[in-house]
């Protein structure tokens, strides 16, 4: 936390002008916005949001200031089942009646388009988005109201009624978590590079302890602070929950466990607390323990096998990061940021193991 200072105001997330390797051309741009029916006008001009890992992230201004949100998949990478803008649209678009907390989607292309790759676009809310070593950081109880905030929006989530939306036949909730642990298992293997150890005895784990699932509901698959838009004065309401792309519906304890993968707090294995995925770690946060308590209390669900999904969180973390990581390794990105991904890998892998040894969640040095 160099350099940081306390303020109760968070500065709003703004972009940085394009990175090279990411370019649009604006007349490509300006072909496709004018086959939509946003009522956008040119001249655009285009900024980027550089933070996020999985798809590319612009802010478009329009020629009269209006301002929105566009999303295109990274160059160069062909995830079976990832980067789907229609699919996201649709959630966009099914959960706005009944969550407000979504940006409104506006148009979405996935065919041949003059853009030359799928696009979606969506209003942008202005707001904060709290990322780990942030340079501006939320008191104590600031933080504290924030991360209660966070688990009970999750519970607001999984209480959703999708029979009353588009959206009661989004995914296969039947047999879902053992085809999470067999999906996430396999993509780490297809992408799993030299220097990264191997995970099949974390899902093997996982398949010999399978629990009992509550009832399916929907669940965000990716739920962290960074996919979080909070206003920036206290108590920093939450104005909006983004990247819904992996949202399904399912065992909403394994949408609790991921979320847990990101936790990590002061008191964690120095490996642990490098990865600062999010501002756990700041003073004020509850433990993964306390956030367990919590979400039991509000979703009146029992969360007795929480090792369980605790461990599959950091496998399926695991995944991401190495996909991420290979991408670095097959020369499709030079960004510096992706090129020591693979210690967090380990450091995932070397989590779940020793939750597995230990049976909890916190308090995870070795005995």
């Amino acid at each position: 936390m160099t350099g940081s200072c306390q303020d109760p105001k968070l500065p709003l997330d703004v972009p940085t002008p394009v990175q090279p390797g990411t370019e649009i051309d604006l007349g490509r741009l300006t072909e496709a916005l004018r086959e939509t029916d946003t009522g956008l006008e040119p001249p655009f001009r285009l900024h980027q949001y550089p933070r996020g890992f999985s798809w590319l992230t612009y802010r478009v201004t329009d020629g009269r200031g209006r301002r929105c949100v566009l999303r295109t998949p990274p160059r160069g990478v062909h995830i079976a089942r990832a980067h789907d803008p229609a699919r996201e649209h649709r959630i966009l678009s099914g959960l706005k009646p009944v969550y407000p907390l979504v940006p409104r989607a506006l148009a979405c292309r996935t065919d041949a388009n003059p853009l030359g790759t799928p696009f979606l676009l969506m209003e942008q809310v202005n707001g904060a988005i709290l990322r780990a070593n942030p340079d501006t950081v939320p008191d104590a109880a600031s933080m504290r109201t924030i991360g209660r905030s966070l688990v009970a929006n999750l519970v607001r989530l999984h209480g959703l009624d999708l029979r009353v939306t588009d959206l009661a036949d989004l995914g296969y909730p039947d047999g879902f978590v053992l085809r999470q642990i067999r999906g996430w298992q396999g993509r780490y293997a297809a992408a799993r590079t030299e220097n990264t150890p191997d995970s099949a005895d974390i899902a093997a784990w996982l398949e010999d302890n399978l629990p009992e699932s509550p009832a399916p509901t929907l669940i965000h698959n990716d739920y962290k602070h960074d996919n979080l838009v909070l206003a920036p004065e206290p108590p920093h309401e939450l104005r909006a929950v983004l990247d819904w792309e992996m949202a399904t519906r399912g065992d909403p304890l394994m949408d609790l466990g991921s979320s847990l993968a990101y936790w990590v707090t002061a008191d964690d294995p120095p490996a642990m607390r490098e990865l600062q995925h999010s501002p756990t770690y700041l003073p004020g946060n509850p433990t993964r323990a306390e956030v367990v308590e919590q979400y039991a209390a509000q979703s009146g669900r029992a969360v007795d096998d929480i090792v369980f999904y605790f461990v599959f969180g950091n496998l399926k973390l695991a995944a991401i990061l190495q996909q991420l990581y290979r991408r670095w390794a097959d020369g499709l990105t030079r960004e510096a940021r992706y090129e020591r991904l693979h210690t967090e890998v380990a450091t995932c892998l070397q989590t779940a193991r020793q939750a597995m040894q230990l049976g909890r969640i916190d308090s995870l040095y070795t005995v």
